[in-house]
């Protein structure tokens, strides 16, 4: 692999009660004329009514929707922003009774790409009755490319985040090229935050990046899962503010 992946894949991993992460493989994203790689991870949570919580669900296999099926029905499938949603529609075949949620824009990129993916609803600000006692949620605004929502287990005082920090591990990565790019673009370990281009598209607007970064500051993360990298299993707060210090410039 170019760049590290988390052992073992497909499989549940507790990160504390009623929350899972499941590490997956190796994906390659069009970025300009570049096949870019990105190693995947999906969050789990058990909600009071035993139902499961999906956020942004990975190319599973037979044996990790059986693990799945073990901890209780999958109700919710979630899409936090445009670019992570390739997977949903197979889910949805195999929960066909859960809710898919769309995040801003994501219809029509899918659309553009000509994915087809059916949603049942739509991520707003704040969070719908189904989780909201348990899940705090918003949208990170302020970006003109892509608005991410951003979500909170309270009881684990889990942050959830997706793209708006990746942290790829250059002492793990093969490729020379892959370390340099994941420096210069501001995602490699031990200080990863916002990919550069997408930093770039909230010039003139980090007034509305910054209300959305100190709500976020104010639940008082103690881990930050991400999608892409390394996460954080502690130091969370100070884990956000190092990685969003790039609002203040």
């Amino acid at each position: 692999m170019t760049i590290p992946i988390y052992e073992p894949l497909n499989t549940l991993k507790k990160v504390a009660e009623n929350i899972w992460i499941v590490d997956g493989g190796q994906i390659k994203m069009s970025v300009g004329r570049f096949k870019v790689p990105f190693s995947t991870r999906m969050t789990i949570v058990r909600l009071s009514d035993q139902s499961l919580w999906c956020h942004s669900p990975i190319q599973a296999n037979e044996e990790l929707f059986q693990e799945i099926d073990r901890l209780g029905p999958v109700k919710h499938l979630i899409s936090p922003n445009k670019i992570h949603y390739a997977y949903i529609e197979e889910w949805k075949k195999r929960y066909p009774d859960a809710i898919a949620w769309s995040s801003p824009g994501v219809e029509k990129r899918a659309a553009k790409e000509e994915i087809e993916v059916h949603f049942d609803d739509s991520l707003k600000n704040t969070a719908p009755s189904y989780w909201k006692d348990e899940i705090a949620q918003l949208i990170f605004k302020g970006s003109r490319a892509m608005e991410e929502v951003v979500f909170f287990h309270k009881r684990s005082h889990t942050l959830i985040l997706t793209d708006l920090i990746e942290n790829f591990e250059s002492k793990r990565t093969s490729n020379s090229f892959w370390r340099i790019v994941h420096k210069l673009g501001g995602i490699a370990d031990p200080d990863g935050k916002t990919p550069i281009d997408l930093r770039l598209t909230f010039l003139g607007r980090k007034k509305m990046a910054k209300a959305a970064y100190q709500q976020m500051l104010s639940w008082q993360p103690e881990k930050i899962i991400l999608a892409h990298g390394r996460w954080y299993d502690k130091n969370g707060s100070d884990e956000l503010k190092r990685a969003f210090r790039w609002l203040h410039k």
